[in-house]
């Protein structure tokens, strides 16, 4: 804080000097000394307006902890009662013991009060120490001898409501937050007029900005002239209700794979198959893309395939193909999970150990040296603890590839805390090193689907038939019948969802994945029956519509009759005509050749071989679009899905809808849109400096 002087003390706002007190005493014997000024006293006395003077005169009594000092203890003393008592008192005025002050406004008033010339100060006696009314009013002066903080400037109240809107829907975060006390009071700390929307304004708001952009998203689908593919996803909320999201799947005409959230509905009860697809097919036809379905990636439930076997025989029956499959990454999870089931207790136990050491610096650097000691490789800290598979594998990592270390690190944390049960047995140890063994194979599977840009149909069978061979090679030679029980598991599930996941449309969908074809196609899906329905269904349905959308070409003239270089533009319309007779050779040239590597991009490899096969082209933007999940397998097997379902969990029925699609509409780069008008956030956020630049929608 600095020294100041007495006079220093009397210019701060409402500290008055101490009544009966020594100093008071020293004024009053100077005035009888012959008119000679007082000895100056100075004094650390800052200190002095967190303390009030005792009625009795003789004490003084903290503000802060009502403790009582003798009115001649030192100052120094004082101090440091505030130092050890009260840390971060300096952050207190003394008008503000009581409650809280702006840091900012307390170091501009101890500026104040220091920033007076020194040479004024020590002129003034002690026996001319003004009184409280000059006290109060001497502020005034101040302000003319330093300079005043700039004004804030003026901010758009609409400006700062619509910024708090988008924060509540990019953080799925009820309308009711914006009542919170304490954000009200971070806002009027940054600008007191500031009044936030009441929630049932901006509930209203945020329905009404559902609406609007719910109408872009439906305009959006009617320009997309190639096919569309869904999934479906179901979760329960806090209040016991179930929920189905539909999302929708298209390849646009630069060969980008576009995905938008259709909507999010409540399923009536009792939530079985025909409520889910009565509520399906209400979202189709709310869009009015019934028509345009191919296919439907279900999250493999019982309810579900009921749904979809009913809406595929609704649309079988205006003459529409529609297929169904279950979704790859969670039949995967399932799969694991059977793999886990009998290293449960196991697991618990080393999962305690991890979450004692990520919360304990000595732990985490003790084991460090361990894993250096052994050398038992580097290891990123804090270890994934996470409940999913990617938490579940890491334990058995850490028993895997570093045991000394864990044996080490527990023996020392036992020593300091007392026996913990995490101690694995050399039986226990020599399971899970079994399993990793097994389980490896499957954790790069996983990996290698989260990482995948786009995992295609035909990408997610040729892991899934891996995964498969892998579970009949361990049922078929293990010698220890608990892994053989858990490969026979794996097994059942593995073929239950072959059987749901492999037929025509699946199979064109495969083949027509430069990198899958015939070669790596699973055997049970690629037969000769398979592959001429596939090339039936090409010249049926992709042959006839070429001339119309294909390749850009026409058969209509438009050259002048007596122009020379009209004949030759004759001439190449009769080769096109010629090439066109052959269009069924698209497919068998295409699968002749060898399959692209498998690190290469699909779609990119597509646009770059569409003018060569310009119908096969339009047949694989139709049915690459079909997924093999029906979420993103990182919202499964990793920790990224964890804040997803809690979203999911927590938002209530009356914002749930609407904030869930608004959220998901924005990041597919539809526009913020309220009754015609668009929400530019970026310009609202440059108005806090320049105010007069955007103009936002006034609200009554």
């Amino acid at each position: 804080m600095g020294n100041a002087t007495l006079t220093d003390m009397t210019l701060l706002p409402s500290v008055e000097p101490p009544a009966g007190d020594a100093l008071s005493g020293m004024a009053a014997t100077s005035s009888g000394q012959g008119g000679k000024p007082p000895k100056k006293k100075t004094m650390k006395s800052l200190y002095l307006q967190f303390f009030e003077t005792a009625p009795d005169g003789k004490s003084r009594i903290c503000k802060l902890c009502k403790k009582s000092y003798c009115m001649t203890t030192a100052t120094g003393n004082l101090g440091k009662h505030l130092n050890n008592r009260h840390p971060g008192y300096c952050q207190l005025s003394e008008g503000d013991t009581a409650q809280s002050t702006t840091i900012s406004s307390v170091f501009s008033r101890a500026k104040r009060s220091q920033s007076l010339p020194r040479t004024r100060a020590q002129a003034q006696p002690q026996s001319q120490v003004q009184p409280q009314s000059q006290v109060q009013a001497q502020p005034q002066t101040l302000a003319k001898v330093c300079p005043q903080p700039k004004a804030k400037p003026a901010i758009d109240i609409d400006h700062v409501n619509w910024l708090l809107l988008r924060w509540l829907i990019s953080s799925s975060l009820p309308p009711s937050t914006l009542e919170d006390s304490m954000l009200i009071d971070c806002c009027k700390y940054l600008n007191p007029p500031v009044q936030l929307w009441p929630k049932e304004k901006a509930h209203e708001i945020i329905l009404e900005v559902f609406r609007s952009m719910k109408e872009d998203v439906k305009a959006s689908l009617q320009c997309v002239s190639s096919r569309l593919s869904i999934t479906l996803d179901f979760w329960t909320s806090y209040e016991q209700i179930v929920y189905l999201s539909v999302k929708c799947y298209w390849i646009d005409e630069g060969w980008a794979l576009q995905k938008v959230l259709l909507d999010v509905r409540r399923i009536p009860y009792p939530c079985t198959g025909p409520e889910i697809q009565q509520v399906l097919m209400n979202v189709l036809q709310e869009f009015d893309i019934d028509s345009k379905i191919l296919a439907c990636t279900h999250n493999n439930s019982q309810h579900a395939i009921h749904a979809c076997h009913e809406l595929r025989q609704e649309l079988e029956s205006r003459k529409l193909p529609f297929c169904y499959i279950p979704c790859a990454a969670r039949t995967l999870k399932i799969i694991i999970k059977d793999g886990l089931e009998n290293v449960r207790p196991l697991l618990s136990k080393i999962r305690e150990f991890v979450l004692e050491t990520n919360s304990n610096q000595e732990m985490m650097e003790d084991f460090k040296h361990w894993t250096e000691v052994y050398q038992e490789g580097s290891w990123k800290l804090p270890f994934d603890h996470s409940s999913n598979w990617g938490g579940d594998y890491n334990m058995l990592d850490v028993v895997k590839k570093a045991p000394n270390a864990m044996d080490n690190t527990i023996k020392k944390f036992e020593g300091i805390f007392g026996p913990r049960d995490w101690v694995l047995s050399s039986t226990e140890k020599s399971a899970v090193n079994s399993l990793h063994s097994y389980l490896e194979p499957f954790y790069k599977t996983t990996t290698n689907l989260c990482s995948c840009k786009i995992p295609t149909v035909g990408l997610v069978f040729f892991f899934m038939d891996h995964v498969i061979e892998l579970i009949n090679v361990c049922h078929d030679n293990t010698r220890q019948d608990w892994l053989k029980k858990i490969a026979s598991d794996m097994s059942e599930t593995a073929h239950n969802f072959a059987s749901q996941a492999y037929n025509i449309y699946t199979f064109t969908a495969a083949i027509l994945d430069p990198r899958i074809k015939g070669e790596l196609i699973p055997e049970t899906l690629n037969s000769t029956s398979n592959l001429e329905d596939a090339r039936n269904q090409f010249i049926r349905d992709y042959n006839s519509t070429f001339e119309a959308v294909g390749n850009g070409y026409n058969t209509q003239d438009t050259t002048d009759g007596g122009d020379a270089f009209s004949f030759a533009e004759e001439i190449v319309r009769k080769r096109r005509r010629v090439s066109m007779i052959t269009a069924a050779d698209e497919l068998s040239q295409y699968l002749a050749e060898p399959p692209a590597p498998i690190s290469t991009d699909a779609l990119e490899w597509w646009k770059g071989h569409s003018s060569r096969y310009p119908r096969l082209s339009l047949m694989a933007r139709d049915f690459l679009a079909i997924q093999g999940t029906s979420l993103d397998p990182e919202e499964l097997f990793t920790s990224k899905g964890d804040s997803m379902r809690k979203q999911h969990y927590c938002l209530p029925l009356s914002s749930i809808q609407a904030t869930m699609c608004v959220k998901s509409w924005l990041q597919s780069g539809y526009q913020f849109n309220f009754q015609s008008t668009i929400i530019d956030f970026e310009r609202l956020v440059e108005s806090a400096t320049a105010p007069d630049a955007v103009g936002a929608p006034e609200f009554s």
